[in-house]
Formats: C-alpha cells, structure tokens, sequence
C-alpha cells in the first residue's frame, strides 16, 4: 500500500511539471504526445486527458491545435467520456474541416451514442466536401461511404446501404470490403442476379469480394469454396506475430483417469441458432471424463435464458469478448486445454486470429461454419457421413470425423400452444408449402422451381419468413412474372422462437433451398413433424439438410436433381395419403431416431475427442494440405463465373482436371491431396 501510495504521488508530480510547462507554452507537440503515449502505457488515461486538456488551455494558438484536439478525443473515448470525445472533435473539425480521421471518428462517436442519423449525416457531409481527391482523401472517404453503408444496414436501410457501398466499391474494385457487403446485402434482398458488373468493376472483382458464407449461398462448389477459405483467412489473419508463443504439448492423458479439458469458443453462445442446438449437448457431458470451458466472444447479454441455462453447467466459463486475441490465447493456453472447439468458422463476430496462436494442442472445428476453414490451425473437422461422404473427404484440408447427425437438437425448448391456420395467417384449405430459411438462401432459380411447384399445384400456397416490405413486394413481383398470383405468397412476422416453433407445424410441406440448405430451421420444421423435400449437392452447406432429413428416417424427401425435387413437391400436394403417410412415419421415429438420439451423439462427439487427444500423443496429429490451393482459387473462379446452378460429381470434377491439366501444361504443378492426386505429372 505504502508503494502504491508512493507511485501515485511521483506520477502527479510528473504530471504537474508536464503542465507547469505547457502553461509557460514550453511543451512541444512531439514532447506532449510521447508523454502522453508513455502515461497511456502505463494505465494513466485519466492523467493524460488532464495533460491535453492542460496543454489545450494554454496553447490556442498553435497551428497544430487541431492535432491535439484529435488525439484528446481518442483519449476521452478510451476513458467512456463519448459527450467529451464529441466535443473535442468539433473542436478539431472547426480548426481543420477536412481532417479525415476526425470526420470518421466523429460519426463513429455518434454511432456509438445511439444517434446513427447524425452518424450518416457527419460521414456524409464530409463525402461532399471532399470531391476533390488526393490520394489521402480518397482513402478517407473510401472508409466513410463504408461505415455509411454498415450503419445504414445494421438499420435495415438496405436499399440506402447498397448505394453508398457501390459508391466505395466503383471507387476501389480492388479492395473487398464494400464488394463482401454490398453482394450479402444483395442476397438478403433477393436481387437477382447477385453479382452484377460494370464499366468500372468486373464480375471477377466482385467473386474475389465475396466472403465465403454469401458464397455457400451462390455457387454449390467445394473446391473453390476450399480455396475461398484459404484465401480470405490470410487477409483475416495474415501471419500474427507469435512471439512469446510456444506450441502446447498435448499432456499424456490417455488411460490416466484424468479428464480432458474441453473448450468451445462462440459468439453464439446465447439465444441464437447455434446456442439452441448446443445447450442439451454441454449439459450432457460426462463429467467424470471430461472437463467443459466455455470461451463466449458474442456480444454481451441480459435476460437471455439460453446463456444462462450454459453457464449453470460448464465448468468454466469465461467472457473473452473484451480482450483481443493474443490475450483469449494466453487465457486459453493457461487453463491448460486440451481440445480447442471452433464453433464459429467464418461467422459474424469469429474470433479466427485467436486459433492461429495454436493456443491447444488439437484444434477442430464444429457445429458454427458448414465448410472447410482451409487454415494451418484447425486439424480436424466434426461432420457426419451424409455431409462428408469418404470420397468428398478431398473438399476440406482438414481430417474428418463423423459423429451420427452434425445437428444437435434441444430436447427441452419451449414450444407455444399450436396456432390454428387462420391465426398463422393462412388459408385453411390450401396446400402449405413453406420455407422457414433466411432470405438470402433464396436463388433466382430455386424460386422459379418453387413457382414451377405453385403452378402445378393449384389453390396451393408459398409461406416464407418475412423480410422487409421492398423484398416481400420483389418476391411477389417475381411470382407475378412467372405466372402466379401475388397473393399465394404468403409472409409470416417475426415472432418469439416459441411462437414461430408452434406455427412451423400447420404447414404441409417445406421446401429446401439450394445451394445453401436450411440447418436448424430444417431440425425444427421435422421436430414440429413438418416433413422437408431437399437438394443435396457437394458442399457441406447443399448437404446439410440432407443429412438432417436422413438422420430423422425419412430419406425418400431427399431428391436427386432439381427436377426430382419439382416433381415430388408437386407429387405430395396431389396425393395427401402419401404425404400423410411420411408425417406417420416422422411421428413414429421422432424420439428413436438419430437426429434426436442426443445421449449418443454426445457421446460419440467425446469419443472423438479422445482419438483426437490419442492421436496427439502419440505425434500422429494430421497436417493440412494447403498445396495448389491459391491454383484451385484461380481455376475456381473461372468455373464458379459460368453460374452452374447443378451438376453431378463427375461432370463437376472433370471441369476441374480439364482447367488443371491446361495450367500444369504452362506451370508444373504438385501433386496434392485433391483432383491433382493421381493426375500424370
């Protein structure tokens, strides 16, 4: 206590002469920020506001001022003062109007104080000041139009969102930001096509802009989707600096007793998709075997009952979100785990960088992302057999495991009373057909399958999930187009997840999408006895539901081409019994089946992690492949640009040997664990 005391008291008299010296004007700039760097380096925020503010008094006229005012800000931010931060960046906006860190962090203060409409208009008064561009400017103002672009779109303004993201994207085709949310925004608007060129940006651009969720919803194409993982996970991760790192040893846990230490990391450790499917999983857990840490990096949570019920049965549980990533690591490396979870992938708010510090052994990606991470990190991926069949292993750089479905399902979700058709808002005699998936799963071609479907069946009906009024009247519009009245479309609201798992039920039949499947909601559609007609293809995402539909022992509902998929639909809605006698079916299966059999998918999901921890010890860890990717990438995007909407494994993977074998004729390539495996080099 005594040091401490004494600590503070040379750190006030230090403070004291530094301002005894900017009152007598006699503390240049670059004296002022090093101090003020140094007292930030050493937890002294408080003390360095008080110094700028100091120097700020006594020193108006400086032709600098403006500089300080900046940097007084950003301190006033880190300290929570957003009012003074405001303040200090008006005041640095009327000495130098044009200042573009300023201009930006301004509208990013506003944005943090809840006003978004003062956050546009700041970003976008400062757009129309600088028409005039240097190359200083332009990287500002390219920054400006995407922060307009991200606040307009976390405000549902979507329409408003695209305008100002293809603005920065015709400023620089070449970077991928805007291009990766200007093409989601586009999906989830059901603007087709999705990927539209212009004088000034190519289609290949915007395919390299594309992140590689959007792209599981555009292209059912494993390889390139491999490759657009390996290429967008070095610019999300480049090469951290691993100093001070050193790769854990697995600890001979095996046969020992000991239990191993198990560690999901999630941002959708909550009321979220991925928290319904995972909260029975982590209560059924053996601890006698092993020991659960949960890693959260979502967004911080109140009242929210699916966190809660978590955290009562890890053991541990630890909110990461407020450290950055070197720091998560050292956390994870310190309690010692043993096998790191990955249950995010390349999903909203993923920690990724935190896994490229190697903070365990063994590290397997699970249940979060459908797809290969294609990084040096991740060893293994959990799956099952439907979605990676053995001779579908070449699409994923990672060593495949298999437990029995790779949807776990919540026994113990609240469902609400059953709604009859009229309160669901639907007409009592029709044929349901009905998707419950999210907007940006819709292609233009599967819509015209589903009005294909709605032509042959008529007084039947198409039930979707609502999106904003402009997307509902587009669909509609697009029903029109192709021959079908506007009104057989029918959009439900939003509702309590209780309320919409009540509703699932009074349709007929649900209809998958494709490329990109539905996952949960296809897990709740069977648990509320709604049968599913799918599309499987090759990629994890066009499989999934398959593998969903298999699991629940109702196979006859997966077809074999989209004109399969047509003809059953239409098939079921002209013949009740044989539909009837699929809900039979279901019913009967419900508790038996592998989809709900949670006991042994928990306990197959820790066997697995066993053979992982056995397989470490013994240094028979595997190695991902990561040869001829950026190749594959190359060739991928060629391919992927003739929009194939569906093909079958041979024809997909000829196109593919046909384009390699011109490369190697120009560049030898090396042999890999993919297409080029057997190939004649």
């Amino acid at each position: 206590m005594v040091m401490d005391n004494a600590l503070a008291s040379d750190r006030n008299l230090q403070l004291a002469v530094f301002v005894e010296r900017a009152r007598n004007q006699k503390l240049p700039l670059n004296e002022l920020f090093q101090q003020a760097e140094n007292m930030n380096a050493a937890g002294q925020s408080a003390q360095t506001a008080d110094l700028y503010k100091a120097w700020i008094a006594y020193n108006d006229s400086n032709p600098l001022l403006h500089l300080v005012y900046f940097n007084y800000s950003v301190t006033l931010r880190q300290l929570g003062d957003i009012p003074g931060s405001i303040n200090a960046l008006n005041a640095c906006l009327k000495l130098e109007p044009r200042f573009g860190h300023a201009n930006i962090n301004l509208g990013r203060a506003y944005e943090d104080a809840g006003l978004n409409a003062q956050a546009i208009q700041q970003w976008r008064s400062f757009i129309e000041a600088t028409a005039e561009l240097t190359p200083e400017r332009m990287s500002h103002r390219l920054m400006t139009l995407q922060h307009i672009g991200r606040v307009m779109e976390g405000a549902g303004l979507q329409e408003e969102a695209e305008t100002a993201l293809w603005q920065a994207i015709e400023m620089r085709p070449d970077k991928p930001e805007a291009g990766q949310h200007w093409l989601s925004l586009r999906q989830h608007q059901c603007k087709w096509p999705i990927v539209v060129p212009s004088e000034h940006v190519t289609k290949r651009q915007l395919l390299d802009a594309m992140s590689p969720l959007p792209l599981g919803c555009y292209a059912d194409d494993p390889l390139f989707q491999l490759a657009k993982a390996y290429r967008y996970l070095k610019t999300l991760v480049g090469r951290p600096d691993l100093t001070g790192f050193t790769p854990k040893q697995p600890k001979q846990k095996t046969g020992s007793g000991q239990r191993l230490r198990i560690g999901y990391v999630s941002s959708d450790l909550r009321d979220h998709a991925v928290g319904f499917a995972l909260s029975e999983v982590l209560e059924l857990h053996d601890k006698s075997r092993v020991e659960i840490f949960a890693y959260y990096c979502g967004e911080a949570r109140t009242n929210d009952g699916t966190q809660e019920r978590m955290k009562k049965v890890v053991d541990t549980w630890r909110d990461i979100s407020t450290i950055d990533d070197a720091q998560a690591a050292r956390l994870i490396a310190s309690d010692e785990i043993d096998i790191l979870l990955d249950v995010n992938g390349f999903t909203k708010h993923a920690r990724t960088r935190i896994f490229a510090y190697r903070p365990a052994p063994v590290i397997a990606a699970f249940c979060g992302y459908p797809g290969s991470m294609a990084s040096p990190f991740h060893q293994y991926l959990i799956a099952d057999d439907y979605i990676v069949p053995p001779e579908n292993e070449l699409y994923y750089t990672e060593k495949v495991l298999r437990i029995p479905c790779n949807q776990p399902v919540d026994r113990k979700r609240l469902i609400a009373e059953k709604p009859t058709r009229a309160q669901a808002g639907l007409p009592e005699d029709a044929f349901v057909f009905a998707c419950f998936n999210g907007m940006q799963k819709i292609t233009a071609s599967g819509f015209a399958r589903w009005m294909k479907i709605l032509s042959a069946t008529p007084g039947s009906v198409l039930w979707l999930l609502t999106g904003s009024d402009a997307v509902n009247q587009r669909l509609r519009q697009s029903a029109t187009a192709c021959g079908v009245a506007a009104d057989r479309i029918i959009f439900a609201p939003k509702a309590p997840n209780a309320q919409h798992l009540a509703r699932i039920g009074v349709a007929d039949l649900f209809l998958d999408t494709f490329p990109y499947g539905a996952h949960s909601t296809a897990s709740d559609a069977i648990t509320m006895g709604l049968p599913v007609l799918t599309l499987p293809g090759k990629s994890f995402a066009s499989r999934f539901c398959a593998s969903i539909v298999s699991a629940a022992g109702i196979p006859e509902l997966i077809c074999s081409t989209p004109d399969d998929y047509v003809n059953k639909a239409v098939a079921y809605a002209r013949d009740p019994a044989s539909l009837a006698a699929v809900r039979a079916s279901l019913q009967s299966q419900r508790e038996t089946s592998a989809l709900r059999d949670m006991p042994a998918m928990v306990r197959r999901l820790e066997e697995l992690c066993w053979q992982m921890q056995g397989e470490c010890e013994r240094g028979e860890i595997p190695t991902p492949d990561m040869r001829n990717l950026d190749v594959y990438y190359e060739v991928g995007a060629e391919i992927v640009a003739e929009h194939i909407e569906f093909e079958d494994d041979k024809s997909y993977r000829q196109r593919y040997l046909d384009k390699l074998e011109k490369w190697n004729s120009y560049e030898p390539l090396r042999p890999d664990a993919r297409l080029w495996a057997d190939a004649k080099v």
